[in-house]
């Protein structure tokens, strides 16, 4: 009587090779992929970025005259959806807001003052102008960069008087910056694309050695 026999093959012999890939090449495709999926998501980081449309260039905090004050600058690009809409006389509101606040670990943070600015920015088509208006105070400047010069930037802005910081207590600032699209005409607000996404926020950390240079 014959004795069944079985033998052993490779996955390669067995013809299966082509559909099991040596551990190398395993490894190879996988770093392939991960690099890949880090470009994209690169990518997406850039564009959403440039969407945003605001270079950020300086953002500090000062001891000024016995107050805490702020300083800010930055390069706004508008986008060319937004600037077509403010050349056919369609305003836009740009919203500037710092938020200070005293740090506490049994309770919610406390808010110690809040400052913030609206301004307008408008087209003036008779005189080929742009205005820039700051509550009732307005100002004429002749091309579309100067105007945007003045509302990107701010400088000695006030928040906070000595008497409202302690010595010894840990204090932040919340600061942001945006085109608000929310005061735009009810029409142009639906269906709005990242063209009039312009923006930024920070939280800056208040030094110890900068309240005790407020305080003196």
């Amino acid at each position: 009587m014959r004795r069944a026999t079985t033998t052993s093959q490779s996955p390669r012999a067995a013809g299966i090779g082509a559909t099991w890939p040596p551990w190398r090449a395993l490894v190879r495709r996988g770093w392939q992929t991960a690099f890949a999926l880090c470009l994209a998501w690169a990518s997406g980081f850039a564009h959403n970025a440039r969407a945003q449309g605001v270079e950020l260039g300086v953002l500090e905090l000062r001891a000024d005259d016995g107050a805490l004050t702020l300083e800010f600058a930055a390069r706004l690009t508008l986008s060319r959806a937004v600037e077509d809409a403010l050349r056919r006389g369609v305003p836009m509101y740009f919203e500037v807001d710092a938020t200070l606040y005293r740090s506490r670990w049994y309770w919610r943070d406390e808010r110690v003052s809040r400052v913030s600015r609206s301004y307008r920015l408008s087209y003036q088509p008779l005189t080929g102008t742009w205005r820039v208006g700051l509550g009732a105070l307005g100002q004429v400047y002749p091309t579309l960069s100067d105007a945007i010069a003045v509302i990107s930037r701010l400088s000695g802005w006030p928040l906070a008087e000595a008497a409202q910081l302690d010595s010894g207590l840990r204090y932040y600032v919340e600061f942001n910056y945006r085109l608000d699209a929310a005061q735009l005409p009810q029409p142009l607000q639906i269906g709005l694309g990242s063209d009039w996404s312009l923006g930024l926020s920070r939280v800056l950390k208040v030094d110890a050695h900068l309240i005790e240079a407020v305080r003196k």
